[in-house]
């Protein structure tokens, strides 16, 4: 194995991605698969994983997938999920919290369902998935090989931006602050906890606005870098945070955004 195979890795572990049939969580469970683990992907639509699953495998690389049905969004869903796990696998190596959603009104009308509907998937049911799994997480983990934990935040929870997503906003500032909180709990426990902040990015959530080729190009043209997130920009965040290279960061809340964490209107003495 070369120098930069070993580095970056992770031949034979042990991965879950929920919601990772489609957006994101498909980038980074095509990334895991094709650098060697063993992957197993959750969502609602258990049929939708079934074929990602299937289409990964069909890629030919050293991992491997499987697909099934697995909702955060309740207590129940959350259990069922966390058991399905269980009979799958007696460790867990890598868990991607990456289920989520999102909800869009103006302030005035925004609707209290449209608010709670988002937490309890977003941070709810993240937290309670992260508990549950906690014993499986910690079983293969050690001082030179922690486990990790990866959580999805947005762009949105750095930024005091709402674009009417008022849930969402606070909910991926929640993931934020939850990712820091037990990144220095799970240090003791050789457990890595970080989070992506991803910028725009094709995926279902955003094809009201990034779903044709222009569409895109106009959403990229507000990124500092000039376009939006391709794949490959996921696959290389994931893989460094859950390989080798990787097992000294916990904590951090990695901006995936072209720019857009540090980008702002203001200027002091210039014209």
């Amino acid at each position: 194995m070369s120098y930069l195979e070993d580095l970056f890795s992770v031949t034979g572990k042990k991965a879950l991605v929920t919601g990772g049939a489609t957006g994101i969580g498909r980038m980074i469970a095509t990334a895991l698969v094709s650098a060697g683990a063993d992957v197993m992907i959750a969502s609602r639509k258990g049929a939708d994983c079934e074929k990602t699953a299937s289409e990964l495998n069909a890629l030919g690389a050293s991992g491997k997938a499987e697909g099934f049905a697995g909702d955060v969004s309740t207590e129940a869903g959350v259990l069922a999920l966390a058991e399905e796990v269980k009979q799958r696998t007696e460790r867990l190596d890598i868990l991607i919290n990456n289920a989520g959603t999102s909800w869009g009104a103006p302030f005035e009308s925004f609707p209290y369902h449209g608010w709670t509907k988002v937490l309890a998937v977003n941070v709810t049911g993240l937290f309670h998935l992260t508990r549950e799994l906690m014993p499986m997480i910690v079983k293969g983990a050690s001082l030179d090989d922690p486990s990790r934990i990866i959580n999805l935040g947005s762009v949105m929870g750095t930024q005091p931006l709402a674009d009417d997503a008022y849930s969402y906003t606070a909910s991926k500032a929640a993931v934020h602050h939850l990712t820091r909180t037990l990144a220095i709990e799970f240090a003791g426990r050789h457990v890595t906890v970080n989070a992506f902040a991803p910028g725009p990015f094709q995926s279902r959530m955003t094809a009201f606005a990034t779903a044709t080729g222009k569409q895109a190009a106009k959403v990229g043209s507000r990124v500092p870098l000039g376009r939006i997130g391709r794949p490959d920009d996921i696959a290389g965040a994931t893989l460094y945070l859950v390989s080798r290279a990787g097992s000294y960061v916990t904590g951090a809340i990695l901006p995936i955004d072209g720019g857009q964490s540090v980008q702002h209107g203001m200027t002091l003495f210039k014209e």
